[in-house]
């Protein structure tokens, strides 16, 4: 009877395990066919920002939301491997996709508390993840997971896997892979990285937000250790170099993009065109634009309109403080540092408040200038500040001086005569305070500038430089209450015949509309238009001889 029921149970188990084996080859089958193909892994294309340079190579600008500089795995620094193998998975080079310790462990602790959490996820099922799963915590996330990792081992090598890896994790700050990363914290390339530094960017795949040396530095030292105590488990650092890293200091900062030559207008140029002939992926496709300014060139235009609108601004005389702050603010350092930044960037003046003692306080570095190096007499007589005004300061060769932004905009713009290229554009005081380009969004009357263009139509329809036109009155009937339009010259004189070549030197203002009269304002306007004018800002009159336009 016992031998029977022994039998039975034996057939039993064997019945259930072969069931169960059906059960898992059909689950296999069924989530196999929902895989994705790995094979576009091998040229992975990764979310790069647009950039714009300048023709000789400075950085101008950069836009996308993930910053991002591709590293080769092959020329990783050891210790930084080791850091991300001691924090992430240190049988990377021994697994076949998954772990099946970490699987165990993470099913341990699912079985004691009930929730499936982050867990047992290797370095290529964290890579099958951000290339193709969500992050939704799923059963059959995870299975999926494993499945893809496995195909991932089969097609590509360790060493291309942990390239995937190491460049396309998110690390907080916009920063997507260790390059980006290593510079957004610590304005270096990871070859030039201490071991601490390193294992602080090791230990942020975990939770870039929570562990992020910026926003939560003790949580970050705490990871840092960690990470630093796991690669001493593992012998990859021995006893006084791990105990020398965790008595380092934390040396984050926010390193974020900084631009080599400021040409925020132009920037704004390149990417609009870009979205309006690309759209709306050049943010992501990695694109490079070169434009045609001159680092050179650039800065002195930048230096140039600025000086300009500070000339013009300081003989129309101070227009006062920007603010008062209270007796309370000043009392308050934090109040007193919110109130500091709550003041706008303009151009490169700083914001600065006086206190009691008659030293001023700079914003946002909190430095304090001693009453004698501010000059406040900038604008014709010396400024009797009172404690609490807030005012712009401009730094000088020898100090800082009283100074305001501009009530005025102005714009500059530099081609190169023999090709038309830009080699300089300010399109106003400061891109932070208005972006509007008044180089090329403003209209306006292009006056005497445009008499060249009615001098080629005219060239063109057989006039030479030596013809001659009578500089004399004239009077053409308009719709207007006297009934007529009498163009004059600048200087109110007339100068009788003519030649072109004197005429345009001049800038005769009857010569240009006698000459328009003559060869037609049709043909002229059908003409212009092989200069890039647009036709419906081109004067269907004679009033285009004097550059007006239309609209």
């Amino acid at each position: 009877m016992l031998k029977r029921l022994a039998l039975a149970g034996v057939a039993g188990a064997l019945s259930l395990a072969f069931a169960g084996a059906l059960i898992a080859v059909a689950l296999f089958l069924a989530l196999d066919r929902q895989l994705p193909t790995v094979d576009h892994l091998r040229q992975a294309q990764l979310a790069l920002p647009l950039q714009v340079y300048s023709a000789d190579g400075l950085r101008i600008a950069e836009f996308g939301d993930q910053r991002r500089i591709p590293l080769d795995a092959g020329q990783l620094p050891q210790p930084l491997v080791q850091a991300i193998l001691a924090a992430e998975d240190d049988r990377f080079f021994e697994h076949p996709g998954f772990d099946t310790k970490s699987l165990v462990r993470a099913a341990w602790q699912l079985a004691r508390t009930g929730q499936l959490r982050q867990g047992g996820s290797t370095i290529t099922m964290q890579v099958a993840r951000n290339f193709f799963l969500t992050k939704d915590k799923t059963f059959l996330r995870k299975a999926l997971e494993i499945l893809l990792a496995v195909r991932i081992e089969q097609a590509l090598t360790k060493e291309q896997i942990l390239g995937l890896y190491v460049n396309k994790i998110f690390l907080g700050n916009r920063a997507y892979g260790f390059g980006a990363a290593a510079q957004m914290y610590y304005g270096r390339p990871v070859e030039q990285l201490t071991l601490p530094e390193m294992a602080t960017l090791a230990g942020l795949p975990k939770a870039p937000s929570r562990d992020n040396p910026l926003a939560n530095p003790q949580r970050a030292l705490q990871r840092r250790n960690y990470v630093l105590g796991r690669m001493h488990a593992l012998g990859y650092i021995d006893t006084p170099t791990h105990e020398a890293a965790r008595q380092a200091p934390t040396t984050a900062g926010h390193n974020g993009f900084t631009p080599e030559l400021d040409a925020s207008y132009v920037a704004e140029m390149a990417r609009a065109w870009m979205v309006e002939r690309y759209g709306e992926q050049v943010y992501a496709s990695g694109y490079r634009v070169i434009t045609t300014l001159d680092g050179s060139q650039q800065r002195a235009a930048n230096d140039a309109l600025r000086r300009g609108l500070h000339a013009y601004d300081r003989r129309h005389g101070f227009r006062g403080a920007l603010r008062r702050l209270s007796a309370q603010d000043l009392a308050s350092p934090e109040r007193l540092a919110a109130a500091l930044d709550a003041i706008p960037p303009a151009g490169n003046l700083q914001a600065a408040v006086r206190l009691d003692d008659g030293s001023f306080r700079l914003a946002p570095n909190g430095h304090r200038l001693a009453p004698e190096a501010v000059d406040t007499s900038t604008f014709g007589r010396r400024w009797q500040a009172s404690p609490g005004d807030v005012v712009y300061l401009a730094p000088t060769a020898t100090g800082w001086q009283l100074a305001q932004a501009p009530a005025v905009e102005g714009a500059l713009v530099a081609l190169r005569p023999t090709s038309g290229a830009i080699t300089a554009l300010v399109g106003g005081y400061d891109f932070a305070r208005s972006r509007f380009n008044r180089a090329v969004q403003a209209q306006r009357q292009p006056g005497s500038t445009f008499k060249p263009f009615i001098y080629a139509t005219a060239l063109a329809s057989g006039y030479t430089a030596a013809s001659i036109i009578n500089d004399a009155p004239v009077a053409y009937p308009v719709d207007t209450p006297d009934g007529y339009w009498r163009p004059e010259n600048y200087s109110g004189r007339f100068y009788g015949p003519t030649r072109l070549r004197e005429a345009l030197a001049q800038s005769r203002n009857l010569v240009s509309v006698r000459l328009l009269a003559s060869i037609g304002v049709d043909f002229a306007r059908r003409y212009c238009l092989r200069f890039g004018f647009p036709a419906e800002r081109l004067p269907p009159n004679l009033s285009m001889a004097g550059g007006e336009r239309s609209g």
